[in-house]
């Protein structure tokens, strides 16, 4: 019962833990003079994604690589269908030209990268399938790449801000101490929710990647959830579409780049289904904006978007 209890307070110390790490980075930025652009696409996004990052770690430490790589898969899945529906419900998104030539179709190669790296022994003498160290070392190195493509983006487009409603600068002591904090919230957070996680997975007879592509999945995305709910609400367009995006490219290329690198991946040829699912929900995304009024997602959109995830629920308790 005691794991259950923290298995929830877990979500709830990941989720404010990213929280105050991102509002402690963002005002150390502001205070050495770095641009909103920059901070919006590397401290946001990175904040965001940290849930999906300590979960991954702890995972691949401990050799759940079931749970690591269903955690990675399923909030990938989340953010394209659940929380990108739920968001196009709240407000139609309008989407600039540079996310749907580039963004968009970043975020699908690597998903396909993932794909062929996690099955690419099958072209060798090896029958076993995981994402090996060299195969995290090419992930991040694609990472790399994206993130020099975020910087060229920061220089070429100085005058544009994002905005976003992060209160009074705090003082840098407040800002260190926001960080720690986080930080601290992140780890006893991410340990909380694996150790629920797995012992869920038993006592039910659940297999670890159902669990983290369901609960763990949808729990870690909460702050993606949150971030895009509220940036549509508040008609802030760019930042709703692009936090989903980018995290989904962190995920993939970042965290279980790091994932393989601290421990090779075993790799569950039954998630091949979850990879295609993620293929066809970005490809959905790529032909249904130019379909759509002015390159908009609207509330249909959002709707069948919702639907869509339910039937993959569906399909993943069958599934087992």
């Amino acid at each position: 019962m005691l794991l259950y209890i923290l298995f929830i307070i877990g979500f709830v110390f990941l989720i404010k833990g990213a929280d105050m790490l991102v509002s402690g980075a963002s005002s150390v930025a502001k205070r050495f003079n770095i641009s909103d652009m920059v901070v919006g696409l590397t401290v946001v996004s990175f904040g965001t994604s940290l849930p999906e990052l300590i979960i991954n770690i702890m995972s691949s430490a401990q050799g759940q690589s079931e749970l690591a790589i269903g955690n990675v898969f399923g909030s990938n899945v989340a953010n394209l269908l659940l929380i990108i529906g739920i968001t196009a419900v709240i407000c139609p998104l309008p989407i600039k030209r540079n996310t749907i030539l580039t963004e968009i179709p970043f975020s699908l190669i690597a998903t396909l990268l993932v794909g062929f790296l996690a099955n690419a022994v099958l072209f060798g003498d090896k029958t076993s399938l995981y994402i090996s160290r060299v195969d995290g070392g090419i992930l991040l190195f694609f990472f790399v790449l994206f993130m020099a493509y975020i910087y060229n983006i920061a220089k070429t487009n100085k005058d544009e801000i994002i905005e976003e409603d992060e209160g009074p600068m705090m003082s840098i002591p407040k800002s260190v101490l926001f960080m720690v904090l986080g930080g601290v919230g992140l780890f006893l957070g991410g340990k909380w929710v694996v150790d629920g996680a797995v012992s869920i997975a038993q006592s039910f007879g659940l297999s670890e990647s159902f669990i983290g592509l369901t609960i763990v999945a949808i729990g870690t995305s909460l702050p993606e959830l949150v971030t895009s709910a509220m940036a549509a609400y508040r008609r802030n367009i760019d930042i709703a579409i692009g936090n989903v995006i980018g995290s989904n490219i962190f995920n993939l290329l970042w965290i279980l780049g790091i994932s393989a690198l601290i421990n090779p991946l075993p790799f569950n040829v039954v998630s091949n289904s979850d990879i295609m699912v993620m293929i066809f929900a970005s490809t959905l995304l790529i032909v249904v904006i130019p379909i759509g009024k002015k390159n908009t997602i609207d509330r249909w959109n959002g709707i069948f978007f919702l639907a869509i995830y339910v039937a993959y629920i569906v399909f993943l308790i069958q599934r087992g």
